[in-house]
C-alpha cells in the first residue's frame, strides 16, 4: 500500500473555496441528491455526486483503550455531520465500526450505544448509510444492528445493498461472515475471519451487470491485500469488480491508519479511523467528489488524507 501522504494541516474548507479550487474540473457542477430526498436541484451532470465518509467511529460510553478514546466520538461526529450540512453533500455514509461495547459486554447497553450515535449521524440533513464493520456485532447480532439505524430507502433485512444517484451505482458490501459461511454474532466470530459469502458474490456479479453507470464501492474490511486486515477472498471480489468494466474505487475503513493503492485500474482508498486520540484535531472524515470524466477529488477535513484520483475508466 502506498502510505506516503501527508496530512491535512487544517480541516475548516468553506464551500467557496472549495468549488474554487474544483472549478477546472467541475465547471458549474450543480450538486445533487437522491430525488427523494432534500437536497434535489435542477441541472444535476450525470455521473456526479458529491457525498461524505467517516469510518471507525467505535463509540461506546467506556473508558479509553490503548490510543481509543470512545467517547471522544460524539463531539468529533457531531463535528463532522455540521459540516456535511454546511457542504451539502448528496448524502453522508459510514464505513463500519460504527459503535462498540464496554467490558464485560451488555447487550442492552451495547445497543444504547448504537442508538446514541445514530441519533448524532441522523442529524445529517439528508440520506444516510451504513456498512457493517465487526465491532458493529460485538455483544449484538446483525439483525439488532440494522433495526437500530436507517439506510435510506434500504430494508433492515438488508446488510449488503446498492443504490443510483445521477447515473452513479453505489455498492455497500458486508464480509461479516466466518469462513463457513455464518454470520458474525455477539462477538462470536474472530476479526481475522472475514469473508465475502458466495450468496453475496452472486448477488454481486448480478448487480453490477443490471448497473447503468460507472460504480463506487463500500466496504469496511480491506480488499486491496493479504493477511489479518484483509477479506480472505479479497481476490475473487477485486476480479468480480474487474470484469465489470465499471468500477471506479473502492472506499474502506478498518485499518486505522488508512492507505491507499490502485488495483487493476480501480482506486483503493482507506479512510482513517475517527476513535484514534483525543479531541476533535485528531479526528478523521472526508468529502468524496466523483466527476461526469470519472476522476475523483478526496477532501480531507482533521487528519484525514486529501486525494486526486485519476479516471479509472475511460469514457467509452
Amino acid at each position: 500500500m502506498d502510505t506516503n501522504h501527508r496530512d491535512n494541516q487544517g480541516w475548516v474548507i468553506s464551500r467557496r473555496v472549495f468549488l474554487k479550487a474544483s472549478a477546472g474540473a467541475a465547471g458549474s457542477l450543480a450538486l445533487s441528491a437522491l430525488s427523494c430526498g432534500s437536497r434535489f436541484r435542477p441541472g444535476v451532470r450525470r455521473g456526479a455526486a458529491r457525498f461524505g465518509i467517516v469510518t471507525d467511529i467505535h463509540f461506546a460510553d467506556a473508558d479509553r483503550v490503548g490510543t481509543r478514546y470512545y467517547r471522544h466520538s460524539i463531539a468529533k461526529l457531531n463535528e463532522c455531520v455540521k459540516q456535511m450540512n454546511m457542504q451539502t453533500v448528496d448524502f453522508l455514509i459510514e464505513l463500519g465500526d460504527f459503535k462498540d461495547q464496554n467490558n464485560p459486554p451488555v447487550e442492552k447497553r451495547t445497543i444504547s450505544h448504537l442508538q446514541t450515535i445514530e441519533t448524532v449521524f441522523r442529524k445529517f440533513d439528508g440520506p444516510t448509510y451504513h456498512v457493517l464493520g465487526n465491532h458493529d456485532m460485538d455483544g449484538i447480532s446483525k439483525k439488532q444492528f440494522l433495526r437500530n439505524v436507517e439506510n435510506t430507502g434500504i430494508s433492515s433485512r438488508r446488510s449488503f445493498y446498492s443504490f443510483d444517484l445521477n447515473d452513479l451505482h453505489f455498492v455497500i458490501l458486508d464480509a461479516n461472515y466466518k469462513s463457513d459461511g455464518t454470520d458474525y454474532d455477539h462477538g462470536n466470530f474472530k476479526w481475522t475471519d472475514t469473508n465475502v459469502p458466495l450468496p453475496e458474490l452472486k448477488w454481486l456479479k448480478r448487480d453490477l451487470a443490471a448497473a447503468r453507470g460507472r460504480i463506487i464501492v463500500f466496504i469496511h474490511q480491506l480488499l486491496d491485500g493479504v493477511g489479518g486486515q484483509y477479506v480472505k477472498n479479497a481476490a475473487q471480489v477485486r476480479q468480480i469488480l474487474q470484469d465489470s468494466g465499471k468500477a471506479l474505487a473502492v472506499f474502506q475503513g478498518h485499518h486505522h491508519e488508512g492507505g491507499y493503492s490502485r488495483i487493476g485500474g480501480i482506486h483503493y482508498y482507506t479512510l482513517k479511523a475517527m476513535v484514534e486520540k483525543p479531541g476533535p484535531e485528531n479526528s478523521s472524515y472526508a468529502i468524496v467528489q466523483a466527476m461526469p470524466d470519472a476522476s475523483i477529488t478526496i477532501t480531507g477535513y482533521r487528519k484525514t488524507v486529501s486525494k486526486k484520483l485519476a479516471p479509472a475508466i475511460i469514457d467509452s
